[in-house]
């Protein structure tokens, strides 16, 4: 159950990072970098930097946050979900 809560705060971590970069793009201020970006969403926070893409509209125009964040947030799906059959929690 710990795991659970661990990913969804993480995910509400990523989406914040990603809203607030938003922010901070449209002001002129200094950047989270895309390397950050990119991964903190494939250590486990796929969902929030799905929501932060499309739902904030934050870099949707290049390729490795389109395509590749999705793709990160399905293999990550997959992993829960073969752990899940697994037993592992």
């Amino acid at each position: 159950m710990i795991l659970w809560w661990v990913l969804l705060c993480w995910n509400l971590f990523v989406f914040a990072t990603y809203a607030l970069d938003k922010v901070r793009a449209k002001k002129g201020w200094r950047r989270t970098p895309e390397r950050t970006l990119l991964w903190i969403a494939a250590l486990g926070g796929g969902a929030g930097a799905c929501l932060g893409i499309y739902w904030v509209r934050h870099k949707t125009k290049k390729p490795r946050f389109a395509w590749g964040v999705p793709a990160m947030l399905a293999l990550q799906v997959i992993a829960l979900g073969w752990g899940w059959s697994r037993g592992w929690w």
